[in-house]
């Protein structure tokens, strides 16, 4: 009976020491999961302000992408601006310059304000190049060589040329203080039987070659303009050999006619 009371208290002993280990399992179990808990928080705590800098370092990058767009746009508008300022313009007179730029040189031309029909006209189809390209289809020594055919573009040698031009005639515009001197810039017309008004065609033109002008034409077309400089060209052109008709054997073309004043 006494070695039954000591087996059992051995037995009770045991069943409490093993209750104690669980309990202290337990409590280090507990302890270790709150700990490892604590260094998950910590973990993600610390990488946070990684993506935090990441999306710093992105709006950085996009900052200094757009301030570099915003300095090359503002360089080119600042280019553009001065090309613009040095790009020369042309000043506007009510006595306008061409520049007639043809295959044997160039001939500048100041228009005459006291002929605005005239200068207006021309100015409208110089500018819209109307004359390029068209021949001195009549050319006389000592005398004139007139242009402004529309027909004449690309025509062919045997083809008479002088009927062409716009639908339309030009009021006439004869001053007293405009000579046929030589240099002088005339409009052609038709003959007085047809037009006794002295109306103007409405492109054809032509400049005196004539060392000593030709006053007999003088009050019976107007001349509404006369050669700057040049008249060395208007000789060369003179002075080309020509065929039926007075017209050139070898074309002489207007090129372009440019407005410089």
């Amino acid at each position: 009976m006494k070695q039954w009371s000591k087996l059992q208290k051995k037995y009770n002993m045991k069943k409490k020491l093993l209750s104690i280990s669980i309990i202290v399992a337990i409590f280090f179990a507990c302890n270790n999961g709150k700990k490892t808990e604590q260094q998950s928080q910590q973990t993600e705590q610390t990488e946070q302000p990684e993506v935090v800098n990441e999306k710093v370092t992105e709006q950085a990058e996009e900052k200094s992408s757009d301030e570099q767009t915003q300095q090359t746009e503002t360089k080119v508008m600042t280019q553009e601006k001065q090309e613009t300022q040095e790009k020369p313009k042309v000043k506007k007179s009510d006595d306008p310059v061409f520049d007639i730029v043809t295959t044997l040189g160039t001939i500048r031309i100041k228009l005459y304000k006291e002929t605005p029909k005239h200068r207006d006209n021309f100015i409208s189809l110089a500018t819209s190049g109307y004359y390029d390209g068209v021949l001195f289809h009549r050319v006389i020594k000592d005398f004139m060589i007139q242009t402004g055919d529309p027909d004449s573009k690309n025509a062919k040698p045997i083809v008479q040329l002088g009927m062409g031009g716009p639908d339309y005639k030009i009021d006439a515009e004869i001053l007293p203080q405009f000579k046929h001197k030589k240099g002088a810039v005339a409009a052609a017309r038709q003959g007085d039987q047809v037009n006794p008004e002295k109306k103007s065609s409405g492109s054809q033109f032509y400049i005196v070659h004539n060392q000593n002008g030709t006053p007999f034409l003088d009050g019976s077309y107007t001349v509404f303009g006369e050669t700057i400089s040049g008249l060395d060209v208007v000789d060369k052109i003179a002075n080309v050999k020509t065929g039926q008709g007075d017209r050139p054997i070898e074309d002489v073309k207007i090129e372009k006619i440019v407005r410089v004043e």
